[in-house]
């Protein structure tokens, strides 16, 4: 199930080598899964697995596992969030492997330690709300209230509203600041830019920090 090649061959080797579990190659269908106890995937494919499967009246709905190289804090929740039993980095080691293979066969949940923490961490604070996501990786471009609030269809008013409810949110003192925090905790996508911006000035497009 899990999308690269590679991966699979070896979860697949290391699992064949112990007589406790009976693998199966399943196709990307939710109802090819139907009778799988455990299922190992890729993020992408993990989720859409977990929010497709549903139990049936007579056995219960597939465990999901993902291997992933993904350990962002907003990926693990997203993960979470959508339904996925176990969430394993692909630099896990094979005893770990086959540990969350026998938690999730079992009923239970399994989570690698890092990811643990981060989820941990991510509870105890408040999850900031779509429309504040949405502000939130608007001022990672630099942009202004005004700018904002045209982008969005919103009152520069509204704007105002979700900036400070983010701050407080991240705990944050500014808006670049809260930019910041946000880059730290992974909760600005890949494709965001954290502009550097000096008060009175205009965002400049040459500076800008990864």
């Amino acid at each position: 199930m899990h999308a690269d090649a590679v991966m699979a061959a070896g979860i697949h080797a290391l699992l064949n080598e112990r007589n406790e579990f009976h693998l199966t190659r399943q196709d990307r269908q939710p109802q090819g899964q139907a009778h799988a106890r455990v299922i190992i995937a890729d993020y992408d494919s993990g989720i859409t697995l977990a929010r497709q499967l549903s139990p049936d009246r007579f056995s219960a709905a597939p465990r999901v596992l993902i291997m992933t190289q993904l350990d962002k804090e907003w990926q693990v929740r997203t993960a979470m969030d959508s339904g996925v039993h176990g969430y394993l980095l692909q630099c896990c080691s094979a005893d770990e492997l086959l540990r969350a293979v026998r938690q999730l066969s079992q009923g239970m949940r399994y989570m690698a330690e890092a990811v643990t923490r981060c989820v941990a961490d991510s509870l105890s604070r408040e999850s900031l709300t779509g429309r504040e996501t949405d502000v939130l990786q608007l001022l990672a471009r630099g942009c202004c209230n005004k700018s904002i609030a045209r982008e969005l269809g919103i009152g520069v008013g509204t704007v105002k509203t979700h900036v400070k409810g983010l701050m407080s949110k991240l705990d944050a003192t500014a808006r670049t600041h809260a930019v910041v925090v946000a880059a730290q905790r992974g909760l600005i996508g890949s494709g965001s830019r954290i502009a550097l911006t000096l008060p009175g000035r205009p965002p400049r497009t040459g500076a800008s920090m990864q």
